[in-house]
C-alpha cells in the first residue's frame, strides 16, 4: 500500500541530503508548467529547503492558455519566480534550420529551449535544476531527451501519476493543480490522447503487471522498449589500454 505521508517525508529528506552533498546552500530551480508534476516538485522543494531557496521559472511559448495555473502555483507557494517567453528563441532555431524540420523535431525544440533557460537561471542563481518527470511518463518515453527529461535531481521519477497526485494532496496543493487534465503543452492534445491509453491503466500495469486490453498492453510494451535509451546513461566507448 502506498503510504503517502512516509513517501512525502522520505522524499523531502532525500532532497535535503542531495543539496547537502551536491550544493550546500544552493537553490532549487523548477520549471513551472502549472501541471501536477512541476507543482508537486516545487512544493517538495519548498518543504525541504524553504521557499527562499526555490526559484520557479514560467516559460510560455507565445501565448500559453493555462499560464494562470503556473501563476497560481508560484503565488500559492510564495516563491521567487521569473517568466521567460521562449517563442523568439524557438522561432529562431526553426527558421534558421537549412532543411524542413519534421513534426517531431518542431515538437521537441521548445522543451530543449526551456531546459537551456532553466540552466541559465541556475548558473546565475547558484542553483540546481529539478527534473519534474514521473515514472509513468518515463516508462513509455513520454518526455524529451535533453529537454524535460534532463535535470540535476529528480524527486518524482520513481512515482506513478496516481502517486504524484496523492503527494500533491498531502502537500496541500490546490485541487485544480493536482487534478488538472495533463496536456503536453506542445501540440495541444492531452497526454492520454497522444498515448492511446489512460494513466490509470498505465499505472496499474507498472505496479501490478495487470492490464485488461491486449492492444493497450502491446502499445505500452512497445513504447517502453523503444524508449529505454532515454533512461540509460549515454553509451561510451572504453578502449583497451
Amino acid at each position: 500500500m502506498f503510504d503517502v505521508t512516509k513517501v512525502k517525508n522520505d522524499c523531502v529528506n532525500w532532497i535535503r541530503t542531495f543539496f547537502e552533498e551536491n550544493g550546500r546552500d544552493c537553490n532549487a530551480v523548477v520549471g513551472i508548467s502549472g501541471g501536477k508534476d512541476s507543482s508537486v516538485v516545487a512544493a517538495l522543494c519548498v518543504e525541504a529547503l524553504g521557499r527562499e531557496r526555490v526559484i520557479g521559472v514560467l516559460m510560455p511559448c507565445g501565448v500559453q492558455h493555462d499560464i494562470d495555473m503556473a501563476q497560481l502555483l508560484v503565488e500559492h507557494l510564495g516563491i521567487k519566480h521569473y517568466t521567460v517567453n521562449i517563442k523568439d528563441a524557438v522561432d529562431a532555431v526553426k527558421n534558421n534550420l537549412p532543411f524542413e524540420p519534421s513534426v517531431q523535431t518542431v515538437t521537441n525544440i521548445p522543451p530543449r529551449v526551456r531546459m537551456t533557460v532553466l540552466y541559465a537561471v541556475a548558473q546565475s542563481h547558484n542553483g540546481r535544476v529539478a527534473n519534474t518527470c514521473n515514472l509513468s511518463e518515463d516508462w513509455v518515453g513520454y518526455s524529451t531527451r535533453y529537454g524535460d527529461a534532463a535535470g540535476d535531481f529528480s524527486p518524482c521519477s520513481n512515482l506513478t501519476v496516481a502517486e504524484v497526485k496523492q503527494l500533491g494532496t498531502a502537500l496541500g496543493l490546490p485541487d485544480v493543480l493536482v487534478n488538472k487534465v495533463p496536456i503536453d503543452g506542445l501540440c495541444g492534445k492531452t497526454d492520454e490522447e497522444n498515448l492511446g491509453f489512460t494513466y490509470a491503466e498505465l499505472d496499474r500495469y507498472i505496479r501490478t503487471g495487470e492490464i485488461d486490453d491486449p492492444e493497450k498492453k502491446a502499445n505500452i510494451d512497445k513504447r517502453h522498449e523503444n524508449n529505454l535509451f532515454k533512461l540509460r546513461l549515454m553509451p561510451s566507448f572504453k578502449p583497451e589500454l
